[in-house]
């Protein structure tokens, strides 16, 4: 990592809901919080806990230096609102195909 950048990862320990609209898209009580330098708090819901059948995989791909390249998922109204990292850094490992949304409430 570059001097002055940290990454931590740990379990929330709260509950984690995703809402758009009157859909929500997850729920998770098994979330992972990473706090990363620079960055708002992002939560990590696994896979089971999110609604896949509602999301659309994008061809969309981004590079992170220091968690890896992310692939993205849409709604039909909402381009990349969720991505994952497939193969995170080993220093991320933990966030292998947890999903990230912009915007989650945690209780």
């Amino acid at each position: 990592m570059t001097v002055g950048h940290r990454i931590t990862i740990e379990e929330s320990g709260r509950h984690v809901r995703v809402v758009r609209g009157e859909q929500v898209l997850a729920r998770s009580d098994r979330a992972l919080v990473l706090r990363e330098t620079g960055c708002p708090p992002r939560y990590y819901i696994p896979p089971e806990d999110v609604r896949l059948d509602l999301l659309t995989p994008s061809g969309t791909r981004t590079h992170c230096p220091f968690k890896g390249t992310a692939s993205y998922w849409s709604l039909p109204d909402a381009a990349d609102l969720v991505w994952a990292y497939p193969d995170p850094k080993p220093d991320v490992a933990q966030i292998k195909d947890h999903l990230c949304f912009y915007e989650v409430e945690v209780r």
